[in-house]
């Protein structure tokens, strides 16, 4: 499978950078670890700028009467691909992204400190399209070309890393279609 053109000091020369105000360093440079996610903004809604505005810091809290639970919430996530296969960048992968919250791998927390985090547009619901995957699979390739240390077996979503909390990217992810891709 061709993957995209190679990510240099972390960003994705293929992908539309968006870039996110809510990262700092990663304490230890590691990176180790993909965790895949959903989102929509609103609940359920697709193709809006919202995502963008969110990771951004700049979401207007007036568009959506959902939207007033995300006041002063700093969130991002390194990559999100939204349902047409567009592929958006926050923030290097050598930076640490804010998308994983509380969160706990193989007994080490803080999850946010060497993961890379890819929102999918999309709800624990609603069946992912093929773009998605196709994206989604071409950039783990890559990712995994990039940085070593992640594995199939280092690749989780947020309900593994947050199972109280998270439930993303839910039962609409077909994981067996995307591991028999990578592998």
């Amino acid at each position: 499978m061709k993957t995209h053109t190679s990510l240099s000091c972390g960003w994705l020369a293929s992908a539309r950078r968006c870039v996110s105000p809510h990262f700092n360093a990663r304490p230890n440079n590691e990176v180790s670890l993909l965790v895949i996610h959903n989102i929509s903004l609103p609940a359920g809604c697709f193709g809006l700028p919202h995502i963008d505005a969110l990771f951004q810091g700049c979401l207007d809290l007036k568009a959506d009467d959902s939207f007033s639970e995300l006041n002063g919430l700093q969130v991002s996530a390194h990559f999100s691909i939204r349902r047409d296969g567009e592929i958006v960048q926050y923030v290097s992968c050598d930076d640490r992204a804010w998308h994983a919250g509380v969160s706990q791998f193989q007994g080490r927390e803080n999850c946010n400190d060497f993961a890379i985090g890819i929102e999918l547009e999309g709800t624990d619901f609603v069946a992912y399209t093929d773009a998605q995957y196709q994206q989604l699979t071409e950039l783990t390739l890559e990712i995994m070309a990039q940085y070593p240390m992640i594995n199939p077996t280092r690749i989780v979503g947020h309900c593994d890393i947050a199972p109280i909390r998270k439930t993303d990217p839910g039962e609409s992810f077909d994981w067996r279609r995307y591991r028999d891709a990578i592998c």
